[in-house]
C-alpha cells in the first residue's frame, strides 16, 4: 500500500467512529439504536381524524352496531359513493370510543406501499409504540415489502398489547397491488379486540366475501348509511332549515337518505326560503348534482366566494398564503374564515384552522365548474400553486400540481432534485410513477439529466433494458445551463453513466470515468462514485496500486459529502485488494468499517451492499468465524437477484467473491452455481479486464473439487426472487401474475426451493428461510 493510501485508511478509520467495530472480532457491529423517525416528512393531516363540527348528526345506532361486532369481526369494510357521510362515522367513532384509533386518510401517494405502510406504521406507533426495527426496515432503500417490512409490521400490530381501530379512509385511492397485499396481509394480524376499517367508495381488490362468509367482516354500504327521519331533521335542522315532519319525510325520499344531497337541499331551501317539495330530487349517482351546484347554490354567493371556490378547486390542501398566491390577491383568509362555520363542505385540517381541504365530492363539483368556465385558466392555477411549493420548500407537492398542469419544464427540474433523495428513503413506486409520467411525454431525449437518474436508478435495481433506453435517450439530447449539483455539462453526468455501464469494454470505462471526475463539481454527490469506478477500471487493467489510491479517495470524499453508499462500495474495494495482497488484517479493518456503513446508512438492502457482504464472508471465514461468514452470504443471497448486467463488472465481481467464498466452505454446489450465473453475463460483456482470467481460476480450482448435494447456496436468482412472496398469502396462481410468470413456472420454482432447503410445504420453507437469514 503507497503512503498516501495508508494516511487515508487511518484519517477514514478514524473519521468513521472509535471503535464502532466489536472489538474486530468478526461479529457483525450492533448498529446504532434506530430513530423512530420517518424517512421523509409526513403530512400531518393524513393521520388525523376529521374535526368534528357543532349539531353534526349523530349516528350512535351505526356505531353501536361496530362496537358491538368488535371481538368477533376484526375487518369492516366500509362502502359507499361520495357524500355518503362515511369518513363523518368514523371521526364520531373515533371520537366517542374507548379504544384508541390510529388513522391513515389514503391518497393517491400512498401507492408507494413504503409511504402506504410508513404512515400506517407512524399510526400504530402514536397509539402503541412499535418495534424500532419497523422503522428501520421503512427507512431502508431497497427493502422487500413483502420479505421485511409487512411481516415485522404485523408482528409488531399482532403482539400489541393494547386494542385498536386501524382506520384506512378513501382506500379507493390505492390501485398498487403490492400495497393491496401489504393490507389484506395486515388484516390477518389483527390482535383479539382491534379491528381494521377499510372506508372507501369502492369495494377493495381484497378477499370481501371470504372474510364475510368466515364471519371475520363486517359490510356496511349506503342502505346503512342511509338518513332516516329524525336523523334528516337534525341535519336539516344544524343547517339552519325548519321542516314540519311531513315535509322531512318528504325531503328523504327525493334524496334517498343521501346525506351530501341532504345537506344541498338544505342549502337551497336556506337561500332561496322554498319548501321542501321545491327541492331537487337527486341521488348520490345523478349527474344533475353539478347543475343543480351551479344553479341553486352558488347563484346565491357572491362574485369573490364563487371565484373563490372555483378556483381553489385545483388545490388538494388549502391555507390563506397558497390561496393568495393562486388567485393573485389577499383576500383568502378572511373568505375561509367567512365559509369555514357556514359550510359543511369546507373541512379543517388542523386545530389552528391554517389547512383546509374542500369535501370531495363539493371539490369535484367545483373543479367541473372550473373546467366549464374558465378552462384555459386552470394551467395557470396550477403553475401557481407549483410555484407557492417551490417557494415554500415542498418540492414533492410542487411535483403533482406541474405533472396536471402538464407543465414537462417544471416537472424535469423538480425531478432533477427530488429523484435521488426519494429513492433513497425507498420509496422506489414513487420515483417510477414520476418517471413513468416524464416517459409518457416522449421528453426523454429533451430533458437528458433526468433521462440520466431515471437510468441510473434502473442500473441499481437491476433492469438493464430500461437502463438502456434512458441512457440511449440521454445521449440524443442536450442541456443547456448548470445541473442540479452545481456541475457544468451534461456530459459529466453521461459519462459517469457510461462507466457505470461499461459496454464498451474497459478502456472506455477508464475514460469515462476519468472524464466524469475531471468535469463533475467538487461538491456534487456523484464524484466519489466516480472516483470508485475510475479506481474499478485501473483494478481491471491490473494497476492495483493506483486503483487502491483511488478508492481511499473516494471513500473519504464520500464520508466528507455525506454521500455513504460510495463510501462504503470504495471501502468494499478496498477490501477485495487487500485480500488479493494477503494483508488480513486491513482487509477485516476495511470490511468492519464498511459494514458499519452499510447500516449506518440503512441500506442492508440496497444491492450494491451485495459485494460488502460476501468480502466479509471471505473475511469472516479466514478468520474461522463460520457463524459470521454464513450470516453474511445469506444477506448477499436476498440481495444477489438485482445485480444484472445493468451493471456488469458488479454483477460478475461479487458472484466472483462468492464463489471463491463457497469454494473456501467446500461447497462446489454453491460455488458452481455462481459460475453458471457469471458466464452469461461475461458473454454479453467479454471485456471486463481481469474479471475473466479470475473466474476461469476460481473453475481449475473447481473441477479437482467433488460436487456435493444441491443446498441453499445454490439458490438461483429466479428462486431467491420467489422466495420472499412465499411468506405471503398469495397462491402461486397470483404471484405469478405479480412476477409475470406462468403458475407452472412459480411451483417448479418453488419445488426447487423445498428441495434446496430440505423441507416439503411452503410454511415449512419460509421458516427455514427465515432461520437462514434468507428473509
Amino acid at each position: 500500500m503507497s503512503t498516501s493510501s495508508s494516511q487515508r485508511s487511518a484519517n477514514l478509520v478514524e473519521h468513521i467512529a472509535p471503535s464502532s467495530i466489536d472489538g474486530r472480532n468478526g461479529h457483525p457491529a450492533a448498529p446504532p439504536a434506530p430513530a423512530r423517525v420517518p424517512a421523509f416528512e409526513l403530512l400531518e393531516s393524513k393521520l388525523c381524524p376529521p374535526q368534528l363540527r357543532g349539531g353534526a348528526v349523530s349516528r350512535g345506532a351505526l356505531i353501536g352496531l361496530v362496537e358491538e361486532r368488535s371481538a368477533s369481526m376484526p375487518i369492516i369494510f366500509l362502502t359507499a359513493g361520495p357524500g355518503w357521510g362515511k369518513t363523518t362515522l368514523l371521526g364520531q367513532w373515533a371520537s366517542c370510543s374507548r379504544r384508541p384509533f390510529a388513522w391513515v386518510s389514503v391518497d393517491e401517494n400512498d401507492n408507494d406501499p413504503i409511504v402506504l405502510l410508513t404512515y400506517i406504521a407512524v399510526a400504530l406507533d402514536r397509539v402503541s409504540p412499535l418495534d424500532a426495527g419497523v422503522f428501520d426496515a421503512l427507512a431502508s432503500p431497497g427493502v422487500s415489502v413483502e420479505g421485511t417490512v409487512v411481516p415485522r409490521l404485523g408482528a409488531a400490530l399482532a403482539t400489541s398489547e393494547q386494542a385498536v381501530v386501524l382506520v384506512l379512509d378513501d382506500l379507493h385511492m390505492l390501485d398498487n397491488l403490492q400495497g393491496l397485499d401489504a393490507i389484506n396481509a395486515l388484516s390477518r394480524h389483527a390482535p383479539p379486540g382491534s379491528q381494521l376499517v377499510l372506508s372507501g367508495r369502492s369495494e377493495p381488490a381484497l378477499p370481501q366475501a371470504a372474510l364475510q362468509a368466515d364471519g371475520l367482516a363486517l359490510q356496511i354500504g349506503p342502505d346503512d348509511l342511509r338518513m332516516g327521519a329524525g336523523e334528516a331533521h337534525q341535519l336539516l335542522s344544524a343547517a339552519g332549515v325548519d321542516l314540519e315532519g311531513g315535509e322531512v319525510a318528504e325531503l328523504v325520499e327525493h334524496t334517498e337518505g343521501w346525506c351530501a344531497g341532504l345537506y344541498l337541499a338544505a342549502l337551497s331551501i336556506r337561500a332561496r326560503g322554498t319548501r321542501a317539495k321545491d327541492a331537487a330530487t337527486f341521488s348520490g349517482s345523478d349527474r344533475l348534482v353539478a347543475d343543480y351546484l351551479r344553479s341553486e347554490l352558488l347563484a346565491h354567493l357572491s362574485a369573490d366566494e364563487i371565484r373563490f371556490l372555483t378556483r381553489t378547486s385545483v388545490l388538494e390542501r388549502l391555507s390563506a398564503p397558497l390561496c393568495d398566491a393562486v388567485l393573485e390577491w389577499d383576500g383568502s383568509a378572511a373568505i375561509l374564515e367567512s365559509l369555514e362555520p357556514s359550510n359543511l363542505f369546507l373541512v379543517p385540517l388542523d386545530q389552528h384552522r391554517q389547512w383546509y381541504r374542500y369535501h370531495h365530492l363539493f371539490q369535484e363539483l367545483l373543479r367541473a365548474q372550473l373546467e366549464e368556465a374558465e378552462p384555459d385558466l386552470v394551467p395557470q392555477l396550477l403553475g401557481r400553486a407549483a410555484d407557492w411549493c417551490v417557494a415554500n420548500g415542498q418540492m414533492e407537492t410542487a411535483i403533482g400540481y406541474a405533472e396536471e398542469a402538464d407543465d414537462v419544464d417544471q416537472v424535469a427540474w423538480l425531478l432533477e432534485r427530488c429523484i435521488q433523495p426519494a429513492h433513497q428513503s425507498g420509496r422506489v413506486a414513487t420515483v417510477e410513477r414520476w418517471l413513468g409520467w416524464f416517459e409518457q411525454r416522449a421528453a426523454l431525449e429533451q430533458y437528458p439529466a433526468v433521462a440520466v437518474l431515471g437510468a441510473l436508478i434502473a442500473a441499481i435495481r437491476g433492469r438493464p433494458g430500461e437502463s438502456g433506453r434512458w441512457a440511449e435517450a440521454a445521449e440524443r439530447g442536450s442541456y443547456q445551463g448548470t445541473l442540479a449539483d452545481g456541475s457544468e455539462s451534461i456530459e459529466s453526468w453521461l459519462a459517469l453513466l457510461r462507466a457505470l455501464h461499461c459496454r464498451r469494454g474497459v478502456a472506455r470505462m477508464h475514460a469515462d470515468a476519468q472524464l466524469a471526475v475531471q468535469t463533475l463539481a467538487r461538491g456534487s454527490q456523484f464524484r466519489p462514485t466516480a472516483l470508485t469506478l475510475l479506481g474499478l477500471s485501473q483494478w481491471l487493467i491490473s494497476e492495483v496500486d493506483q486503483a487502491d489510491d483511488l478508492f481511499a479517495e473516494a471513500a473519504q470524499e464520500g464520508l466528507e459529502l455525506g454521500a455513504h453508499e460510495p463510501a462504503w462500495a470504495a471501502l468494499g474495494q478496498r477490501v477485495a485488494i487487500a485480500i488479493e495482497r494477503e494483508a488480513w488484517l486491513e482487509a477485516e479493518a476495511f470490511s468492519d468499517d464498511a459494514v458499519v456503513l452499510v447500516r449506518r446508512s440503512r441500506m442492508e438492502a440496497y444491492p450494491v451492499s451485495t459485494l460488502v457482504y460476501a468480502l466479509a464472508a471471505r473475511v469472516a471465514l479466514h478468520r474461522e468465524d463460520t457463524p459470521s461468514a454464513h450470516e453474511f452470504l445469506a444477506r448477499a443471497q436476498r440481495l444477489r437477484p438485482r445485480l444484472t448486467y445493468a451493471i456488469p463488472h458488479l454483477a460478475v465481481q461479487t458472484r466472483l467473491e462468492l464463489s471463491r467464498a463457497y469454494l473456501a466452505l467446500a461447497d462446489a454446489a454453491g460455488a458452481w452455481t455462481m459460475l453458471r450465473e457469471i458466464d452469461p453475463l461475461l458473454r454479453r460483456h467479454h471485456d471486463l479486464g481481469r474479471l475473466t482470467a479470475d473466474v476461469e481460476e476460481v473453475r481449475l480450482s473447481l473441477k479437482t473439487m467433488r460436487s456435493d448435494a444441491p443446498g441453499t447456496s445454490t439458490l438461483t436468482t429466479a428462486e431467491l426472487r420467489l422466495l420472499p412472496r412465499l411468506a405471503t398469502h398469495l397462491t402461486f396462481r397470483e404471484i405469478g401474475d405479480r412476477l409475470y410468470l406462468s403458475r407452472h413456472t412459480v411451483k417448479s420454482h418453488a419445488m426447487a426451493i423445498y428441495r434446496k432447503l430440505n423441507v416439503t410445504s411452503r410454511n415449512d420453507a419460509v421458516e427455514r428461510a427465515r432461520g437462514l437469514g434468507l428473509l
